[in-house]
């Protein structure tokens, strides 16, 4: 058998070319994570250059005026919620720490119910032990998992010193990027080999075309439902309803409208059946009476934010979420699906060929 050195060597050479690119990818979320407050003063940037615009063009100001006058009203907007939203998630989340127990023993007796109506069926004592005792464990890991991230949250929020690192740093962060952007622009393009920055600028419009504009539309259809669930429960809370939580609650619909393919119902169907089977009814109604409401308003936005489709099969959505939760925790089922936009895009070329096509086939 002969060996056609020249074929295999282009061949690891494609390959090798192939997984420096996706350790790349690779590091640079992980550098995302070690680096989050510069991250989030750039994204909040982003949000903020279509106001600066504004005033730069109504008002003929120069970007470094304009950039402050928005940067003070975003400062006054993040400070006002920060110090209300921590506030309420501390008593929100001490409250919930002291009565999660109970919590937990109702649960229990409801199984306990749910056994007995069985046994009525006639199923067998095996499978009622079975099912008393996953239920029993499962419940068990909740309790834990939910302790567990009540105190971490606890912990984080009330380490007042490191806070104040992190937000000092955002702010400062977010005011040399929005008056000094041209400047690190110029400074980046001054360092970087051209045919670097022709590649990495055409890539990076691609990306930032379709990451971007699915990112801020996702941002967008999230906070609309954040804001509907939140006044949604508070109103129920001053009406009389059995909501002890409303803000923990609202982030955890947030969180899961948040995921992909996920949505608020996820998280509100399922509450509104437990409410109504544990006999408050109208908590039920009314939950999905809220989540109707965030359906329709998230209908009516969805076509006119977001601008295209990611073009990710479902499936392979769900392996992403699922690959970045067992490398880097709850984070990575937000960022393996980012991943894969990014994948989607820099392998572009390389997909519409076929992968192994491009890899083995001789040219």
């Amino acid at each position: 058998m002969v060996w056609n050195v020249s074929y295999w060597a282009n061949v690891l050479k494609r390959i090798a070319y192939l997984l420096a690119i996706i350790i790349c990818i690779f590091l640079s979320f992980k550098l995302a994570i070690f680096y989050m407050p510069f991250l989030i003063a750039f994204i909040i940037s982003l949000l903020m250059e279509p106001a600066i615009k504004l005033i730069m063009k109504k008002l003929n100001l120069t970007r470094r005026l304009s950039s402050i006058i928005i940067f003070i009203i975003t400062f006054g907007i993040i400070i006002g919620g920060l110090v209300w939203g921590i506030a309420t998630l501390v008593s929100e989340s001490t409250n919930l720490l002291q009565g999660l127990n109970n919590y937990f023993e109702k649960a229990y007796i409801q199984i306990q119910q749910f056994s007995n109506n069985f046994q009525k069926v006639k199923i067998s004592d095996e499978l009622l032990s079975i099912f008393q005792e996953s239920s029993g464990d499962l419940l068990n890991k909740i309790s834990t998992w939910v302790t567990n991230f009540l105190n971490k949250t606890l912990n984080i929020i009330t380490s007042v010193p490191t806070i104040g690192i992190y937000l000092a740093i955002t702010i400062l962060s977010l005011y040399f990027i929005c008056t000094d952007k041209i400047y690190i622009l110029d400074t980046i393009e001054h360092h970087m080999p051209k045919v670097w920055m022709k590649k990495i600028g055409n890539h990076l419009r691609e990306i930032s075309a379709t990451l971007g504009g699915y990112l801020k539309a996702e941002l967008i259809l999230v906070f609309v439902s954040f804001i509907i669930s939140l006044v949604g429960l508070y109103i129920l809370m001053f009406t009389g309803f059995n909501i002890k939580y409303p803000l923990l609650i609202a982030l955890g619909i947030a969180f899961v409208d948040a995921l992909p393919i996920l949505g608020s119902g996820t998280v509100m169907v399922p509450w509104a059946v437990v409410a109504s089977l544990d006999g408050d009814i109208h908590l039920g109604i009314a939950i999905v009476v809220i989540w109707i409401i965030m359906c329709i308003v998230r209908q009516v936005l969805e076509p006119k934010v977001v601008s295209n489709k990611i073009g990710i099969h479902p499936i392979v959505t769900l392996i992403g979420m699922y690959t970045g939760f067992k490398l880097i925790g709850v984070l990575g089922m937000f960022a393996g699906p980012i991943a894969l936009i990014v994948l989607k895009n820099v392998f572009s070329s390389l997909l519409e060929q076929g992968v192994f096509k491009t890899i083995f086939d001789k040219r």
